[in-house]
């Protein structure tokens, strides 16, 4: 269960143990503490915003409690759908989801769904529900790339960087100097976030951080699932790949057409 990971050129090594503790015999993983490590940064960070916005915070809480299990579920359909040539025969391992197997974005789908119907149900403002939740999401998921460094997984291709990066586990060497593609990730939503609130007191419309929020994540996936070695496929191509184009452009179509809206309205 240990990893050691280590950047030869950089002079930096680490010997990560994926179990951090056990209760009464059974691991708890630190990728999953990481992960909610994420989690609870993203509510804090909604929780506040949501008392400046006037929505109820009580609000967001029902929304993470409803949302959390719904985009685990979701994560894991999806890359169950995406990896069907295995688990055609190994059904039983679809509830194996100890052994691994979610993707980010059946997660993101699963709970932007649960928070188009919550917000549709008690009639709120479905735009500022999603600027908030659109920083949210990127610190979650800036801090739960972390959990793929304990893991010792997500990384790319071989490189010739001084940060390659190598992953041995338990003598047998997993990858030798590829890329960090997690650590990319990582950075590229921190980015991400410091740029959304600075952009956040300039917005012109309802909903268009989420909208930069699709523009931004949809180019970095896009870029850097390209390197990756364990995407998934629809045939030739890469799934996330396609996804995060398509949210790139929607995000984009969305920011230009609000922007002429508020223009025309504006020479009025």
């Amino acid at each position: 269960m240990i990893n050691n990971i280590s950047f030869p050129k950089l002079g930096l090594e680490f010997n990560v143990n994926r179990v951090a503790f056990a209760v009464f015999g059974i691991p708890v993983y630190a990728y999953g503490l990481i992960i909610a490590f994420g989690l609870v940064l993203a509510f804090v960070y909604a929780s506040r915003e949501a008392k400046k916005t006037g929505i109820s915070d009580n609000d967001f809480f029902n929304m993470f409690i409803i949302g959390l299990p719904v985009a685990v579920v979701c994560a894991r359909i999806y890359y169950v759908v995406f990896s069907w040539d295995y688990y055609k025969n190994n059904l039983l391992e679809i509830f194996n989801i100890r052994g691994g197997g979610i993707a980010i974005y059946g997660a993101v789908i699963g709970a932007a769904l649960v928070v188009l119907i919550y917000c549709k149900v008690k009639k709120i403002n479905i735009c500022k529900v999603l600027d908030i939740l659109s920083v949210s999401l990127l610190i979650g998921q800036a801090v739960g790339r972390w959990g793929n460094f304990v893991n010792g997984e997500a990384f790319g291709e071989k490189c010739s960087l001084p940060w390659a990066m190598t992953i041995v586990r338990d003598t047998r060497i997993i990858a030798e100097s590829v890329h960090p593609t997690f650590l990319y990730e990582s950075l590229w939503n921190v980015a991400g976030v410091g740029a959304l609130l600075l952009f956040k007191r300039r917005k012109i419309f309802d909903g268009e951080l989420a909208c930069c929020y699709m523009v931004w994540y949809g180019i970095g996936r896009m870029f850097i699932e390209g390197l990756r070695t364990d995407s998934l496929y629809l045939g030739p191509f890469r799934v996330s790949q396609i996804l995060s184009a398509v949210l790139a452009l929607a995000g984009l179509i969305l920011i230009i057409k609000n922007y002429k809206k508020h223009l025309t309205t504006g020479r009025k």
